[in-house]
């Protein structure tokens, strides 16, 4: 991974030592914040490629440490950022998704999937991760440019993280086709690491907000009941 820097904030600092010291044996720099307010002080003094980020913190949740990433520079504010979460209550998870989190991991987790995870978020950063077809994708006044990473509705840029960028461009490959929840998430992450439809549905609705003219009536990413999404072929 040529040592890209992950920045881990959590409190347990037992936990942090053996995370840091597994992932480090895969190639990765490592740091640890203890709190959210030396976590946002670091993020924003050296580039960091993802942040590991617990949602229990002792001065900040870590709902609100995602949703003041994502109010940086934009620079900074793009940084993947998986969750870890403690609680089983799944609004926890829909929060921090909506928050602007790429992915979260419940604790207990193995490290070996905490790995998996990590290394999907930053595929997916990569310039070029998408499958090899036309650079740019236009869908009417939506422009989807997949070298460049980026999104736009006429003239004004379309704000979404890693994640949701391939979701849209996994949509888009596929405009006309109907696609289940389960094939959309099997297409973006390579595997199915966990069955939580409800995710995919948060990170939709995040996108319709950027992309879309009327979220309540939208156009470009229909839901189809009781099956899941397709991307119209035509659109204004």
């Amino acid at each position: 991974m040529n040592n890209q820097h992950l920045l881990m904030i959590e409190d347990d600092a037992r936990l942090a030592r053996m995370v840091g010291e597994y992932l480090s044996q895969s190639g990765f720099l490592v740091s640890h914040a203890g709190d959210a307010t030396t976590g946002l002080a670091m993020v924003q003094e050296k580039p960091v490629d993802l942040v590991i980020l617990d949602l229990m913190l002792p001065d900040l949740d870590g709902l609100e440490v995602c949703r003041r990433i994502r109010a940086l520079p934009s620079d900074v504010a793009r940084v993947p950022v998986l969750m870890l979460t403690a609680k089983g209550d799944p609004m926890d998870r829909i929060v921090g998704l909506e928050l602007g989190a790429d992915d979260y991991l419940p604790k207990p987790f193995e490290p070996r999937e905490l790995l998996a995870r990590i290394r999907a978020v930053l595929r997916r950063q990569q310039p070029g991760a998408a499958h090899e077809h036309k650079a740019v994708l236009r869908f009417g006044a939506l422009e989807i440019d997949r070298d460049a990473r980026t999104v736009r509705v006429g003239d004004k840029p379309a704000d979404l993280t890693s994640y949701q960028f391939d979701l849209l461009v996994t949509l888009a490959e596929r405009a006309g086709r109907v696609l289940t929840r389960d094939q959309i998430m099997e297409a973006v992450r390579g595997r199915e690491l966990e069955a939580f439809e409800r995710s995919i549905d948060v990170h939709m609705g995040r996108i319709r907000a950027a992309i879309e003219a009327d979220v309540k009536n939208p156009k470009r990413i229909v839901t189809v009941r009781g099956v899941g999404y397709v991307f119209a072929k035509q659109q204004d």
